[in-house]
């Protein structure tokens, strides 16, 4: 797999901001509110919207509040997640791939800024996948973790406990941000575009 993310040449200059998130539920009504809200943000904003293509959960509740605040959202599924009937039909485009590590890699290349929603074992994948490619400073984009409802502070507090053991740096907490809401999440990436990313301590 070609690992050359931040060398990929955008063809539309608008910020893609890629999001990653539950394609499921029923879940509290604030998860899919938190989504709504970032969409609407990255909409009003003049950004594209990059996730998943889902139909359902918080992956079409970030497209629609994108959509619905006028901006573009751009789908990437793998085929047979199509053929299953999956993606969301309203999207502005979709990309199919043939496989699921087609599609991260595609959403890694497309995407100037990443943020991690609340789901499950596909989301935590994705989220870690990110982040660990900033730790070996294959990737130097934003990575923004939206906490809704304190959901992500497991996962905080286990990397953490990875430092704390020695298995990663301290600094390497700093190569996400976490916020508690939508707008916050808009702001640092607004930061991390206009000053860059840090970029992260060599784990050795």
């Amino acid at each position: 797999m070609n690992h050359d993310f931040d060398d990929m040449t955008n063809t539309n200059d608008a910020l893609k901001v890629c999001v990653f998130g539950a394609s499921s539920g029923p879940i509290h009504p604030d998860f899919a509110q938190h989504a709504y809200e970032l969409g609407t943000l990255i909409g009003q904003k003049g950004w594209t919207c990059l996730n998943g293509a889902g139909s359902e959960g918080l992956m079409r509740a970030v497209s629609d509040g994108t959509l619905d605040a006028g901006g573009t959202a751009i789908g990437v599924i793998p085929k047979f997640m199509v053929d299953n009937g999956w993606h969301y039909d309203r999207l502005t485009s979709m990309i199919i791939t043939p496989d699921m590590h087609e599609r991260k890699q595609t959403l890694a290349n497309m995407a100037d800024a990443f943020v991690a929603l609340p789901g499950g074992c596909g989301t935590f994948e994705e989220l870690l996948e990110i982040f660990t490619w900033r730790q070996l400073n294959i990737l130097s984009k934003p990575l923004v973790v939206l906490n809704t409802r304190n959901y992500y502070e497991p996962l905080i507090n286990m990397v953490q406990q990875a430092i704390d053991q020695g298995f990663m740096k301290a600094s390497h907490a700093s190569l996400w941000s976490v916020v508690d809401n939508p707008a916050d999440a808009v702001k640092c990436i607004e930061s991390s575009i206009n000053h860059g990313v840090t970029m992260a301590e060599n784990k050795y």
